[in-house]
């Protein structure tokens, strides 16, 4: 055991069977930064037939058994205050050179070498040797946000550091927090994979990206703000396979999916999708498309933007700057003889009373509306003046 723990430190046994590591070259890579801090056991040092783990108070037995066979070792565990725990974490993670270590680290555990091949590389200086522990990291983020189902990557400087939070079930999650320095070149790499101007740190902007993550397609909305300390950049990840749902695969009881399934089967009518940023509206209203998609059916929608591509549906796009608005969109499809419509969010009256008098005239309308419950969709669509 190791007696030199520090205050906040409680020592612990453990008593594996497990294999000796014979040869220091044979020994697996040490578990990344995201893994030490989301599940609170990192790896402090390395013996002949065992290893040192420095874990957070209740870490998790499971966690501990996935080091146990990760590591091949018999662990020794000395057991930390969480604030005791955070500190360590830091002299570990951010020694040398600060950030490329944490990337290394962090890209060690997530096995990139061969996802990165997946990901578009475009043509930049911030391709250079100097730079590849940034373009680890941007790629390190996003198949562990993959991974983890996360919606959103918040991407935040402040004064003295750069958060990097997940938001996973609309709830966000700190996941790294690494040294300011680093701040302008992670933000620098979004904006070039974004097609954004890396210039200009003076405005908003939006962009896109589109990869491929351990084989999943992935689209990425971008979108930059200035700030006081920087640049804040929030992605939001469309995984496309979440578009190939169906109603069973969205968790539903069976009771609501039956009734949901009725109202879809409707000639006419309209029907809105509600909930907060992330929890699954446009999911939903693509799960229903995928079930009435058929050749008996002419379904076309109006996006901002296409988040899934679907076989045997129109699909139109939102464009403000050439006034191609969910209003005009709508307008535009309702000449074209649609069965189903599906707008992909009433944002104000225009739309909401183009959509309402569609459905009174033979069309099936879904969208959704930005409130908290199915009750406040009626309230929201008074205050935007719908009678």
């Amino acid at each position: 055991m190791n007696k030199s723990a520090g205050a906040g430190a409680r020592q612990v046994n453990t008593d594996p069977r497990v294999p000796r590591v014979q040869d220091a070259q044979e020994r697996p890579a040490r578990p990344g930064f995201g893994f030490a801090r989301r599940h609170g056991a990192a790896l402090t040092a390395w013996h002949a037939d065992s290893a040192d783990i420095a874990c957070r108070q209740g870490v998790r037995p499971e966690v501990l058994a996935e080091l146990r066979r990760h590591l091949g070792v018999e662990l020794k565990l000395t057991a930390y205050e969480p604030p005791a725990f955070e500190r360590l974490l830091r002299e570990l993670y951010e020694q040398g050179d600060d950030a490329r270590s944490m990337v290394s680290d962090l890209d060690e555990h997530l096995d990139l070498k061969a996802l990165a091949d997946d990901l578009p590389e475009p043509e930049d200086l911030l391709e250079s040797d100097d730079d590849a522990p940034i373009i680890r990291l941007i790629n390190a983020l996003l198949t562990e946000a993959v991974k983890e189902g996360a919606s959103d990557i918040h991407v935040e400087p402040f004064e003295s550091r750069l958060v990097v939070r997940f938001r996973i079930d609309g709830v966000l999650r700190e996941v790294l927090a690494p040294q300011k320095a680093i701040a302008n070149a992670v933000v620098s790499r979004i904006k070039v994979m974004a097609k954004l101007d890396i210039a200009e740190k003076r405005l908003p902007q939006d962009g896109r990206i589109g990869l491929r993550i351990a084989g999943r397609p992935v689209d990425v909305r971008v979108s930059t703000i200035p700030a006081g300390h920087g640049e804040r950049v929030v992605l939001r990840l469309l995984d496309k396979q979440a578009g190939r749902l169906d109603l069973v695969q969205l968790g539903m009881d069976s009771d609501s999916r039956k009734r949901l399934e009725a109202m879809i089967q409707r000639p006419h009518g309209i029907l809105l999708v509600t909930g907060p940023t992330g929890s699954g509206k446009t999911t939903t209203l693509y799960a229903a498309l995928l079930k009435l998609n058929d050749s008996s059916r002419n379904i076309m929608t109006v996006e901002d933007p296409i988040e899934y591509y679907i076989d045997g549906i129109g699909q139109t796009q939102v464009n403000t700057r050439v006034d191609m608005t969910f209003a005009r969109g709508l307008r535009a499809i309702l000449r074209q003889d649609p069965d189903v419509v599906m707008v992909g969010e009433i944002r104000d009256l225009d739309t909401a009373e183009t959509a309402v008098q569609a459905s009174l005239t033979g069309h099936l309308v879904l969208s959704t509306l930005h409130t908290n419950s199915a009750v406040g969709a009626v309230a929201r669509l008074r205050d935007m003046g719908v009678e």
